[in-house]
C-alpha cells in the first residue's frame, strides 16, 4: 500500500471505518446532539482528559452553563470552580472568553465555518475541524494524536509526528481515506485511537482496520508512530506560606501568566517579623505536562492579631477557611494541603 496510489484506492477504508462506527460508537451524551456549543465544550473538556474520567465534569458543566449566553454572563471564578478537577485551567479561561466573543462578534450564534470557529479564543485546528464536521458537515479531518497513531500504523508511515509539518502531512493522509460523512469519520477515529489502537497494548484483534494495516501485517506496531523530539520536563521549585489563625487562612488569586492561571494560592513570602510563627514545613512533588514541581509549604500559625491584620492590609490577601475554600479553585497540591492542614 502506497500513500500516493490515488485517493480512490483508499476510500473503502473510510467506508469501513464509517460502518464500524455505526455499529460500535460509544453511547455518550454529546453524541446525541449537533449543538455546536455542546460539541465544542466536550472537545475542550476531553482534550487532556479521558472520557471515563471527565464525563461527570462535562455533564455538570453543561447543566450549569447550558448555552453560550449563560457561560458568557457567568463570573470567571464560577467557571473555574465548575472546571475544578479537570486541570489545565487555561482551557476554562479560554472558553469563557470565547463565549463572550461569540456573544459580541457573532450575536450569540455559534459560527458554522471552520475558519470562523478557528478565530475563537483557545480553539485550535483540531477542535475547529471537529465542531465544523460534526455540526455543520464540514470537510476537515480532526487530526490529533489518535489520527497520528492510527494512520502511522495503517500505512506503516515513519513521518515524524513531532515535526512542525506533521499536522499538514497527516491531514493530507487522512483525506485519502476520508468518506463523505466526515463528522462520523472524525468521531470514529477518536474511538478507534483511544479504545483500540492505543499507544501501548493495542487491541489489534478488535480493530476494523487490521486487514489493511501494514504495521500489523509486518508485526511492527510498536515502531509507529515515530517521534524523535521529546520535550524535557523543567524542574521548578515553589515556596508557599500557609498563614493561618483561629481556623482561617490567607489566599490570593494568581494572574493569567505562567502556570495555574487565575487559581488561588497561599502567600509566596512573609516579612521577617513573622518567621517566629513558622511551626513546620512540608515539601510536595507534583508533575505538570512539562514541569516537575517541588513545592515547599511553610506552616505559619500566627498568634499575634497585629501581625495578622498588618499582613492582610499590606498585601490585600483574602481570608478564608476550609469550608469556604471549597467554593474556590486551587491547584491540586494546594487543595490537598488545605484538606489536611487544619484538622484537629
Amino acid at each position: 500500500m502506497k500513500k500516493d496510489s490515488g485517493n480512490s484506492d483508499f476510500l473503502y477504508i473510510g467506508r469501513k471505518i464509517g460502518e464500524w462506527y455505526r455499529n460500535n460508537a460509544r453511547d455518550l451524551p454529546f453524541r446525541q446532539t449537533k449543538d455546536p456549543y455542546k460539541i465544542w465544550i466536550c472537545e475542550i473538556v476531553f482534550q487532556q482528559t479521558r472520557i471515563n474520567q471527565g464525563l461527570n465534569h462535562y455533564n455538570n458543566f453543561i447543566e450549569r452553563f447550558p448555552d453560550v449566553k449563560t457561560l458568557a454572563e457567568a463570573e470567571e471564578n464560577e467557571v473555574l470552580l465548575y472546571w475544578k478537577g479537570l486541570g489545565y485551567y487555561s482551557r476554562a479561561i479560554n472558553i469563557h472568553k470565547a463565549a463572550q466573543q461569540i456573544m459580541n462578534d457573532y450575536q450569540g450564534v455559534f459560527p458554522s465555518r471552520y475558519e470562523e470557529i478557528l478565530k475563537l479564543k483557545g480553539v485550535g485546528k483540531y477542535t475547529a475541524a471537529a465542531v465544523s464536521s460534526i455540526c455543520f458537515n464540514g470537510k476537515m479531518p480532526a487530526v490529533d494524536g489518535n489520527f497520528y497513531r492510527v494512520l502511522s500504523r495503517l500505512f506503516a508511515d515513519d513521518f515524524d509526528i513531532s515535526s512542525s509539518k506533521a499536522f499538514s502531512y497527516f491531514s493530507e493522509l487522512a483525506q485519502l481515506v476520508m468518506p463523505e460523512n466526515v463528522g462520523d469519520f472524525n468521531q470514529a477515529m477518536m474511538d478507534i485511537g483511544s479504545e483500540i489502537c492505543k499507544p501501548k497494548n493495542p487491541l489489534c484483534g478488535e480493530c476494523p482496520l487490521n486487514e489493511d494495516c501494514l504495521a500489523f501485517a509486518t508485526q511492527k506496531i510498536s515502531d509507529y508512530p515515530v517521534k524523535t523530539k521529546k520535550v524535557k520536563a523543567e524542574d521548578l521549585a515553589l515556596t508557599y506560606y500557609f498563614v493561618h489563625r483561629n481556623g482561617q487562612f490567607l489566599i490570593r488569586q494568581r494572574g493569567d501568566d505562567f502556570i495555574w492561571k487565575k487559581l488561588f494560592e497561599f502567600p509566596a513570602a512573609i516579612p521577617a517579623g513573622m518567621q517566629p510563627f513558622i511551626v513546620g514545613s512540608k515539601t510536595i512533588t507534583h508533575k505538570l505536562t512539562h514541569k516537575n514541581l517541588s513545592i515547599e509549604i511553610f506552616n505559619v500559625e500566627v498568634t499575634s492579631e497585629k501581625f495578622w491584620n498588618d499582613f492582610i492590609t499590606e498585601n490585600q490577601y483574602l481570608i478564608t477557611d476550609v469550608e469556604a475554600s471549597h467554593k474556590k479553585s486551587f491547584p491540586k497540591p494546594l487543595e490537598n494541603y488545605i484538606q489536611n492542614s487544619l484538622k484537629d
